[in-house]
């Protein structure tokens, strides 16, 4: 008897910890700081219209700022390469020595025939001086007068043809030395010496470029470059200088800010996008011709969006972007918005919502449209009072039964 006795008392210490556990899970359920059966406890912020730019992210590509191919202006046979590939070549610098002999020989035959009219020129002068008296006393006839100063005046001609045969040997004779035609880095030689060039070849002897400063060509769609102008026209966003800043291929940022500097006046067919071109400072040469880099960069300035925490926006099944936003009554108002971009920790909108509305950002996990809410501040802490009168008797009663 006495064990049965033990099983009874241990049977009511049982039901009592047990009951008194359910009074105290049901006395704490509820949603946030409020009771079980309360309406839900939300955090809101209020939102204000800001000035907010017009952030772009493109695909864009690298190039030179100038490029200059090397060409050879005369015939001849290569000599010597004056250069180091590779290297950094100034303006005016000889690259290559084309043979001068035959440019040398006909400068050389040029100034004598230059010297031959000239003499003639001078005897042609005299005798038209000698025969200007004589025509006037009626010494000589007045068409050898007129012969003679005629053939002055041809004497005079010869002259300057045969100058400017001069000149245009002593041209060609310093084109046997190729000069750079600009600063920059020079690439490979694509002529070694005693190879015969030509002035009229289709390849060049060597391609110099200019890197610092560097272009970068952004391909933008032709469809949102007509859409941001027309929010230009209607006033909705105001231009602002085009500062870009460069994300480079191993996913690493551009030290250095550039700035558009244009944009095309038409549209590739091919590819159905508008090329805006930017400058950027190279002075450490890490950018390189073809490169491809992401540039980032402000169209204008949207003077009434709104920032939304990322957390107050939902999709819905059609991708369309909707917040909750506290009625009339604290009742939860789904609203549908426009939100294009992300910026930073934010959703930026562009339409849907109007100055002062209360997003809520917290407790939206089981929102249902029209549902009761306790709207608080975002943030604000929760105040957990002292256990109801009866919550946790169960508890109490449990070492009573013991």
């Amino acid at each position: 008897m006495a064990w049965r006795a033990g099983v009874m008392a241990l049977a009511l210490v049982l039901g009592a910890c047990s009951g008194g556990d359910a009074a105290q899970q049901k006395g704490g359920s509820g949603g946030r700081g409020g009771g079980g059966g309360g309406p839900a406890t939300v955090g809101y912020v209020v939102v204000q219209p800001t000035s907010v730019p017009v952030t772009t992210e493109l695909a864009a590509r690298t190039a030179a700022f100038e490029t200059s191919e090397v060409r050879p202006q005369v015939s001849g046979i290569i000599q010597k390469r004056l250069f180091t590939e590779g290297g950094i070549v100034r303006a005016g610098q000889t690259l290559y020595q084309i043979d001068p002999s035959i440019y040398r020989a006909s400068a050389n035959q040029a100034s004598a025939n230059l010297s031959a009219a000239a003499a003639q020129l001078e005897a042609a002068r005299i005798r038209a001086d000698r025969y200007k008296p004589l025509a006037a006393a009626e010494a000589v006839s007045k068409q050898d007068y007129t012969d003679a100063v005629a053939q002055a005046r041809q004497a005079q001609a010869s002259v300057a043809q045969n100058r400017a045969a001069l000149e245009s040997a002593q041209v060609n004779l310093r084109f046997t030395r190729v000069p750079a035609p600009i600063t920059g880095r020079i690439g490979r030689s694509l002529a070694t010496v005693g190879a015969l060039v030509t002035s009229n070849q289709a390849d060049p002897l060597a391609v110099i470029q200019r890197l610092d400063p560097m272009f970068v060509d952004i391909q933008q769609s032709s469809t949102d470059l007509l859409t941001l102008r027309r929010s230009l026209a209607s006033g909705n966003i105001v231009p602002t200088s085009a500062q870009v800043r460069l994300k480079l291929e191993d996913g690493t940022d551009y030290g250095y800010t550039g700035t558009v500097q244009f944009s095309e006046v038409t549209v590739d067919q091919g590819t159905g996008t508008v090329t805006l071109r930017a400058t950027f400072p190279n002075p450490d040469g890490l950018l390189l011709p073809g490169m491809f880099v992401r540039a980032t960069f402000a169209q204008g300035i949207n003077n009434n969006a709104f920032l939304v925490p990322q957390a107050a926006v939902m999709r819905d099944p059609q991708g369309n972007a909707t917040v909750y936003v506290v009625g009339p009554n604290n009742k939860a108002v789904r609203r549908q918005i426009t939100a294009p971009r992300a910026q930073g920790a934010f959703w930026v909108v562009t339409s849907g919502l109007k100055a002062g509305d209360k997003v809520i950002t917290q407790g939206i996990a089981r929102l249902r449209p029209d549902a009761d809410i306790k709207p608080v501040p975002a943030n604000t802490p929760q105040n957990i009072g002292p256990p109801q009168q009866g919550q946790g008797q169960g508890n109490a009663a449990a070492p009573k039964g013991r």
